[in-house]
């Protein structure tokens, strides 16, 4: 299959770029590099250096053969991308060219904005150049589970029949986001759905779990990020680069938070079977991805086991939650669909664990540069504004 990666530079999208060429895929790719501008906006930087883009190019080219096609724009640049598209021709579209931040839309008004423009608009720009360049294609865009947010009820994959007044119908499940970037994703699937009842687009929109893990090779150009700041390094990679460094993981508020979560790896393998089986023609279709519930306890003691394993102690220092959220709550969603493709999980969230901290001691160092980075400063009730976070990054894309 011909597939075009959005926002391939990613964490997950560079990785799956891989994933998929080592599966025979022939890949193209597209992004404006934004997520390197927001992490050194923040102050950080991937704990695990990467290569240049230029540089992962070639590499990729080397290790699979054939070389990317590669598209430098950003998803709002509707002319090119659908000159991109039209070029390209894919079979697949894999959409992960967003502002994945909650902590970072929660800043200030400036942050809010800019993160609902860049991935609305974004999704609305793909919809539109898809319909007229490839409308054939089958897109996988990814959503979150936080979509959903906490409901007193088991959370179907996207649909639920419900019994009002005697009438009976099968309608979305109620979203309940709980940042302004969830909701900008609330607003995506949506406007995703329509475009599949308007123009008979075929669509797979994927409530994507917290993903953790490390994706190193020999050929350290071919290494995916690892971000560990408050804004944009994911719970699990956060804790394990405060192990490394000997600073005790920060569980927000009571710890008893639940949510989904599966491995990169796991993430790969969810991502490919949504690809190879496309949706129908005007099909919008919804997989929750995830591989296993915990509280964020649960992840605080799965990396002091794991940290222990290295030698390291590992302490737990719990945190006031800078967050608006449920300390404790019912979370039972479904996950049906994928396993009936045929996911099968792969390694324990444990041995994962105890891998990724390997991987992250060689560079605690660099990790230990930016600890500061790692505590939250972002406080959901209240206005919010650091020195970091009025950089000329978020100006240049604001302008």
């Amino acid at each position: 299959m011909r597939v075009f990666i959005a926002g391939v530079d990613g964490y997950l999208g560079w990785t799956l770029a891989q994933h998929l060429a080592r599966q025979g895929h022939v890949i193209g790719g597209a992004d404006a590099l934004l997520r390197r501008v927001w992490v050194d906006e923040m102050g950080s930087l991937s704990a695990i250096p990467i290569a240049s883009v230029d540089e992962r190019l070639a590499a990729f080219s080397e290790h699979f053969g054939e070389c990317m096609r590669y598209f430098a724009l950003d998803l709002r640049d509707h002319a090119a991308l659908s000159a991109a598209l039209a070029e390209f021709q894919p079979d697949a579209v894999v959409h992960l060219a967003e502002c994945p931040s909650a902590p970072y839309s929660m800043i200030d008004f400036q942050h809010a904005d800019f993160v609902q423009n860049n991935n609305v608009s974004g999704t609305l720009s793909l919809l539109f150049a898809m319909r007229d360049s490839c409308p054939e294609a089958h897109l996988v865009k990814l959503g979150t589970m936080g979509e959903y947010g906490t409901p007193n009820l088991d959370i179907p994959e996207g649909f639920f029949e419900v019994e009002y007044r005697g009438r009976r119908d099968r309608l979305p499940f109620p979203r309940q986001a709980g940042s302004w970037y969830h909701w900008s994703k609330v607003f995506d699937s949506h406007n995703v759905a329509f475009a599949c009842q308007l123009w008979g687009l075929r669509a797979t929109d994927v409530m994507q779990g917290v993903v953790y893990g490390t994706w190193v090779d020999e050929d350290s150009r071919l290494n995916t990020r690892l971000d560990f700041d408050e804004a944009f390094g994911t719970v699990l990679n956060r804790f394990c680069s405060q192990a490394v460094i000997g600073q005790p993981v920060m569980p927000y508020g009571l710890g008893t938070q639940r949510r989904g979560f599966l491995s990169l790896a796991d993430s790969m393998q969810c991502l490919s079977l949504a690809i190879e089986h496309p949706a129908a023609e005007g099909e919008y279709r919804v997989f929750n991805q995830l591989r296993e519930v915990l509280s964020v306890n649960d992840l605080a003691h799965v990396v002091r086991a794991a940290g222990e394993a290295h030698g390291l102690a590992v302490g737990i220092k719990p945190l006031d939650n800078p967050r608006v959220e449920a300390g404790s709550h019912h979370y039972c969603p479904e996950s049906r669909h994928l396993r009936e493709l045929g996911f099968r999980p792969s390694l324990p969230i444990d041995e994962v664990v105890r891998a990724m901290i390997g991987d992250l001691l060689p560079h605690r160092d660099r990790i230990a540069g930016h600890a500061d980075r790692l505590a939250p400063t972002v406080q959901w009730r209240k206005q919010y504004t650091t020195p970091a976070q009025t950089s000329n990054g978020l100006r240049k894309e604001l302008s």
